[in-house]
């Protein structure tokens, strides 16, 4: 196919006819064997690996620079992970559940049979325009879907890439891909699509959930919020600083699932700092033209971060940023670890999420206060704990809600395929990955097979003696 991008599909008509079109392929294919789910799934890694350079080059263009390493460490790896996770079990996902049946009803039998739904939506980000478009596809296509996937308007050239590389590979009656502004998105969520998966900010996953509920479409929101990191009183400062910078600085911060903020006892948050610049500056000793560091996707959130840390140190905030050779970055729009502390709850960076490499420090007096700060806000996306006293790990995981949690390390829960992702309250709701994935893109069909000899005439009008003598039997 041509470049998306040289003829934009705006609204109207062209969405609404590739949607009818894969809903009609649908209707005459509904349920895709074992077999072509995994030559479909199969056909998806071949095409990741033999365009692997390509696609790295494509979302380096669009943010300016991206690490083409991290590149492959965080979205090409999972990618392929994801898909052989899902080829190697399959079969097991697909066969048919047996489930108990009732005394009163036996000699009938229960099974729950996993559904194709048909025709799925999925709206990619701009943070991570691989991962987030092929892992939901992988979810859809093991479930047996379709799909339509919208790409961010903000990485076109890694749409674009991508509409041409998955229609080449799966056909055109399995998966069309747009590339479009925000209207066209606006648009596509009000599809009758049969699952819609969002992955984004909050108040846009508002917007979706609206769009969608016109329909009943049921939706997967995978949105993001202020993930803490929990540094424990009994914690090892200089490893949870590695864990912690590692973490933030991946993609430059721009994680839905990148630690947000630092919570530490008062009396080691002059310590943490210091390991958290320790940490920052053998990771990435200089940053202009560093390849594995990556630059802020456009000049608007440079511009915001920017601000934002002014308009903390103007309220009073203590704000460090570990420059090691002090260089200019604004020409490479690059943003380096910056710190801040005795930062007021009221500003922008205490209240919205991040998305930079930008980490506030708060201090607290004991572990129930930390808890009770994390509880005071909306329900992460993902918390992180440091420590190794298990009573402290118990508390934590007892008392406080959020989507995952790691402990000691950070986001690596996202690249465990046997774990089910997804947020809870303003972080998000539903699950995918792995066999969670699988569940969310299927209608799970219960059946209930009568034989010819069963108990139903027993309790069918006229009701007489035998039919009350049951009644009383199963209402006890």
């Amino acid at each position: 196919m041509g470049n998306p991008l040289a003829e934009p599909v705006l609204l109207g008509e062209p969405l609404e006819a590739a949607f009818a079109e894969l809903r009609q392929a649908s209707r005459e294919a509904p349920w895709p064997t074992l077999d072509e789910r995994r030559q479909r799934l199969a056909r998806l890694a071949d095409m990741l690996l033999a365009r692997q350079d390509a696609i790295a080059d494509a979302i380096s263009a669009d943010f300016g620079h991206r690490s083409p390493m991290e590149t492959q460490l965080a979205e090409l790896f999972p990618s392929l992970e994801g898909i052989r996770h899902a080829r190697s079990r399959l079969k097991r996902w697909m066969r048919p559940q047996r489930r108990g049946v009732s005394i009163w009803f036996r000699p009938g039998r229960n099974r729950v049979l996993p559904q194709p739904l048909g025709v799925v939506g999925i709206v990619v980000p701009w943070n991570y325009p691989l991962f987030l478009a092929i892992g939901p596809l992988v979810s859809a296509l093991a479930a047996g879907n379709r799909a339509m996937i919208k790409m961010s308007e903000f990485t076109p050239r890694t749409g674009a890439l991508l509409a041409e590389c998955l229609e080449q590979a799966l056909g055109r009656d399995v998966v069309r891909v747009f590339n479009g502004p925000v209207e066209l998105a606006q648009h596509f969520c009000k599809l009758p699509f049969d699952h819609l998966l969002f992955t984004g900010s909050t108040p846009v996953g508002r917007q979706v959930m609206r769009a969608a509920a016109d329909n009943l479409t049921p939706v997967t929101l995978e949105l993001g919020g202020k993930s803490p990191v929990l540094v424990a009183p009994d914690a090892d400062l200089a490893r949870a600083a590695k864990s912690i910078v590692g973490g933030k600085l991946l993609n430059a911060g721009q994680t839905c699932v990148a630690p947000d903020y630092v919570l530490v006892p008062r009396r080691q948050r002059q310590t943490l700092i210091e390991a958290l610049s320790a940490a920052a500056a053998k990771l990435y000793p200089h940053l202009a033209e560093n390849a594995d560091y990556s630059a802020i996707v456009n000049q608007r959130h440079y511009e915001r971060l920017l601000g934002w840390v002014e308009e903390a140190r103007a309220a009073g905030a203590q704000v460090l940023a570990v420059n090691p050779r002090a260089e200019s970055l604004a020409s490479v729009r690059k943003v380096p670890l910056t710190l801040v502390w005795q930062c007021p709850d009221e500003t922008q960076l205490m209240r919205e999420e991040l998305f930079g490499p930008v980490l506030p420090i708060v201090e607290y007096d004991d572990l129930a206060q930390a808890i009770d700060y994390i509880n005071q806000r909306p329900r992460p996306l993902a918390l992180y704990l440091f420590s190794d006293d298990a009573r402290v790990q118990e508390t934590v995981l007892q008392r406080t809600v959020s989507g995952g949690v790691v402990i000691n390390e950070t986001m690596l829960h996202v690249i465990q395929d046997d774990l089910p992702f997804g947020g809870v309250g303003a972080s998000g709701m539903g699950h995918y990955h792995g066999y969670e994935g699988f569940l969310s893109f299927s209608k799970l069909k219960p059946i209930y097979r009568q034989p010819r000899l069963n108990t139903r005439g027993f309790l069918l009008p006229p009701y007489g003696a035998l039919a009350r003598w049951l009644m009383k039997m199963m209402v006890r």
